[in-house]
């Protein structure tokens, strides 16, 4: 009886299963991120984020059962040298799954696996927290809708405009003696 025994075999022997996992967790930790089903990477969510946690306590012991499941030695090297030290404050949660949609072959669904403090498009677009104030019943006041109608048109008003090329008009200070000139020339065909 198989009570309690439930995860997905993927279609795949238990050794061919545990190459497989192997392999992929490997490059995940190599590349930091990559494509494949999302069944598969469920499975190899559950695979590696175990080999991250153990991988905080950098010990001989903890290498060698890394190791163990990995079969290659760059790949532990990376995991307790680089990512240990970036995932050392994070509790548990490492990877992050983002379906991408169907392969065009067989329909089948699609998904990118990356690890979460390694991608930079997304920890660049964070927004610098602030610190939480303790709300109470009779807090500040409200602004009124006058002062936040000038903020607006203040903040409108500090907005740059699309720049104009400028055209440098530039005054002829010999404007003057040209019309000397020709009153000149003009006198000149009159006497």
């Amino acid at each position: 009886m198989r009570h309690n025994k439930k995860f997905n075999h993927l279609s795949r022997t238990s050794s061919h299963r545990k190459a497989m996992l192997s392999n992929m967790a490997a490059s995940l930790i190599l590349h930091k991120r990559i494509t494949t089903t999302v069944a598969k990477a469920k499975a190899l969510r559950v695979y590696v984020e175990p080999l991250i946690t153990r991988s905080k306590t950098d010990s001989t012991h903890s290498r060698r059962m890394v190791f163990r499941q990995l079969q290659n030695k760059f790949a532990v090297n990376e995991l307790f040298r680089d990512i240990s030290v970036k995932v050392a404050d994070r509790p548990g949660g490492y990877t992050r799954i983002i379906k991408l949609g169907n392969r065009l072959g067989d329909n089948a669904d699609m998904c990118m696996i990356e690890l979460v403090d390694f991608n930079e498009n997304l920890l660049g677009s964070k927004a610098p927290t602030k610190a939480k104030s303790t709300r109470r019943r009779g807090g500040a006041k409200k602004a009124t809708p006058a002062a936040e109608a000038t903020t607006n048109k203040e903040v409108v008003a500090e907005e740059p405009v699309a720049p104009v090329a400028e055209t440098k008009v530039e005054e002829a200070p010999e404007v003057e003696n040209t019309e000397e000139e020709t009153k000149t020339d003009d006198d000149k065909a009159k006497a």
